[in-house]
């Protein structure tokens, strides 16, 4: 049998080759395991590589100008925005004062005088006994129509107030309640029932004590909405002007730096830049003064007349009202009286008021001409003849002579009703000046706004736009 020649075992993988000798075996081949590959080369992150550029490109001058130019051209755009976004600002807080919160404020003091002169009106009727006056009638139903309305206008326009919607659900509510008192309180009176002075008395008490609070807490909410308005009108543009002045000092520090490594003295586009500024500043400054100077003026006297006239209105109609209580009562009136004399010393400033001229002194030293002023004073005039009948109509009734005090309440001559229908007619004359005076002072406070927010973003594209130029006359002097 033929033996086969023995192979010699194949000799171990060589490595690669070295230059500096021959290939040694593959440790891997040798049992030595896989060996890891060498880790690559770190990678340079975009912000690192951006960072690594800038670096680089503000050693050149003309990396420099590029990044100075960069920040000038921002605080340009941003001096106009700022500026252009607190106008904007103010312009809406301007609007809301003259198209909102005064003609909620005014309305709502409508509610709460309409609502008192129904209650007025229904006990004046009252008084008359079965033979109610039909201008009586047609106040009471003129006043209770007016309250409606306006309270229907309210509750569209409260702006989602949470005070205000409360205090109008419960107008809302308690309003159809009253009337039906009072036409219970009516039709008990045609027919001589006794009863029909307790429905009065009850419907009084609706009044005083629901109504008039809620139509007051309206009224009270509305005007410190108006208050809030007209701060932020007001307020002045801190961060625009802030700002703009921050974009000015960098525009002249930009100019003076060329000054010094050129010796030239202007550079047309940042002298355009700056003069845009400036201008922005100027506009935006005296622009917000006059604005703001309007807007004070109708606050001042306008809106605060208004205020002090509403009080003292309000004031005397309480005080027919309990007037006309005391005597409904009939002989039980004394609580009525004694609201009456508060009411009285409020509004004229009898008794512990009497220095400072009550509500009314105050509505006349606000009032700023003389228009407003006499009309003021021909109702003080009306009150102080009012309060004299009315010390006349007490002492018939305490005397027994029931009938003679009515006629001198509700008579159509040298009545109590004669004086206080004069009073009315003239507050209500001086709050229809104060309003015209309040419209026009604020229309005009509003148009000083006028242009400034398409301005002042004009202003600042021009200023940008100066600012590329500019810079860019510099760096093509390195081209």
């Amino acid at each position: 049998m033929t033996q086969q020649p023995t192979v010699p075992p194949a000799p171990p993988p060589l490595s690669a080759a070295s230059p500096d000798g021959p290939a040694g075996p593959d440790p891997a081949a040798a049992g030595g395991g896989p060996q890891s590959a060498a880790p690559p080369a770190s990678r340079r992150t975009a912000w690192s590589e951006g960072m690594r550029r800038l670096r680089a490109a503000a050693t050149t001058e003309p990396g420099r100008l590029r990044m100075i130019g960069a920040a000038l051209v921002a605080l340009v755009l941003l001096s106009g925005a700022v500026s252009a976004w607190q106008v904007s600002d103010r312009v809406a807080a301007a609007d809301a004062v003259v198209d909102h919160s005064q003609p909620l404020s005014a309305d709502a003091a409508h509610i709460y005088r309409s609502l008192a002169d129904a209650d007025t009106s229904a006990s004046s009727g009252f008084l008359a006994g079965g033979d109610e006056p039909r201008s009586e009638r047609r106040r009471y139903e003129k006043d209770i129509r007016e309250a409606s309305e306006l309270l229907a206008e309210a509750a569209a326009a409260s702006g989602g107030s949470p005070t205000a919607e409360r205090q109008i659900a419960v107008l809302n509510r308690g309003l159809p309640v009253y009337t039906g008192l009072v036409e219970s309180a009516r039709a008990d009176n045609r027919q001589g029932l006794p009863l029909g002075g307790a429905y009065l008395r009850y419907a009084n008490e609706k009044m005083r004590g629901e109504l008039l609070p809620a139509a007051r807490k309206l009224y009270t909410a509305e005007t410190e909405q108006l208050g809030g308005d007209y701060a932020e009108a007001e307020s002045w543009p801190l961060l625009g002007l802030g700002t703009g002045v921050l974009a000015l000092a960098a525009l002249g520090w930009a100019q003076r730096r060329n000054y010094r490594r050129t010796n030239r003295v202007f550079d047309r586009g940042l002298l355009g830049a700056t003069a845009a500024v400036l201008a922005l500043l100027v506009w935006l400054g005296a622009g917000h003064a006059l604005a703001r100077s309007g807007l004070h003026e109708s606050d001042t006297k306008g809106a605060r007349s208004l205020q002090a006239l509403n009080e003292a209105w309000i004031g005397t109609l309480q005080a027919r009202g309990d007037e006309n209580m005391t005597l409904v009562a009939r002989g039980g009136g004394a609580a009525y009286e004694k609201s009456y004399r508060k009411q009285m010393a409020a509004v004229a400033g009898t008794g512990e008021r009497r220095a400072g001229g009550g509500l009314l002194g105050e509505a006349r030293r606000v009032a700023d001409d003389r228009t407003g002023g006499d009309a003021v004073r021909d109702a003080q005039r009306a009150v102080r003849t009012w309060q004299e009948r009315h010390r006349q109509a007490r002492a018939e009734d305490d005397g027994g002579h029931y009938e003679d005090a009515v006629a001198r309440v509700i008579g159509a001559e040298d009545s109590t009703r004669e004086s206080f229908d004069a009073a009315d007619a003239s507050l209500g004359r001086a709050a229809a000046h104060e309003q015209r005076q309040f419209e026009e002072a604020a229309a005009q406070g509003r148009g000083r706004f006028g242009g400034l927010l398409v301005g002042a973003l004009l202003l600042a594209v021009l200023g940008a736009v100066g600012t590329v130029s500019g810079i860019g006359r510099r760096l093509a002097e390195y081209r």
